[in-house]
């Protein structure tokens, strides 16, 4: 615990459940001591967390974007509800569509690409440092971006599959 208190970065910090969703299991310690008694609980109940950097200035927002085929195919503004740090809509946040700057898609698409991934939705910050990615998940949910935005971010998934798929007989009848 010692190094928490040599914590880089200062207070306050997010503790957040890895195994969560929704915001649940998602703490912001103030002080020290709220800190290190969150920690140790979650240690003693051996549920995986990581901490976070608290964004003061991002005040309540962020912006989540679906990339699908290394493209931003939809995103939108959470908001969050007055009093609370946590943006989900589960949680009753608001949200509209919002396009990206040019630099805030790059840094989404390149996220993306570093996991690995065709498919993922993008959490991120908008600070005096520039673009903060906050989260990268690979198994987004759909329903609240798509009808924020309208987009059908489904059957840009599909297309996608559908794509790969064919991709991949093309290239296996070349093996034969």
């Amino acid at each position: 615990m010692d190094g928490l208190r040599k914590n880089r970065g200062g207070l306050p910090r997010v503790i957040k459940q890895l195994e969560s969703t929704h915001g649940a299991g998602v703490i912001l310690a103030e002080t020290y001591g709220q800190l290190i008694s969150t920690v140790e609980a979650f240690q003693r109940l051996r549920v995986r967390i990581l901490l976070q950097e608290f964004v003061r200035e991002a005040a309540g927002e962020d912006i989540r974007a679906i990339v699908v085929g290394g493209k931003v195919v939809a995103s939108m503004r959470r908001v969050a509800q007055p009093g609370e740090f946590r943006s989900n809509l589960h949680r009753g946040a608001s949200a509209q569509p919002e396009a990206l700057s040019k630099a805030e898609e790059a840094l989404v698409v390149r996220a993306v690409a570093v996991m690995g991934l065709d498919v993922a939705g993008v959490d991120l910050l908008r600070s005096s440092r520039g673009p903060l990615v906050l989260e990268v998940n690979a198994s987004p949910g759909l329903e609240g971006i798509e009808n924020t935005t309208g987009v059908d971010v489904a059957g840009h998934i599909i297309r996608l599959a559908e794509r790969k798929v064919r991709a991949g007989s093309a290239s296996s009848a070349m093996d034969e």
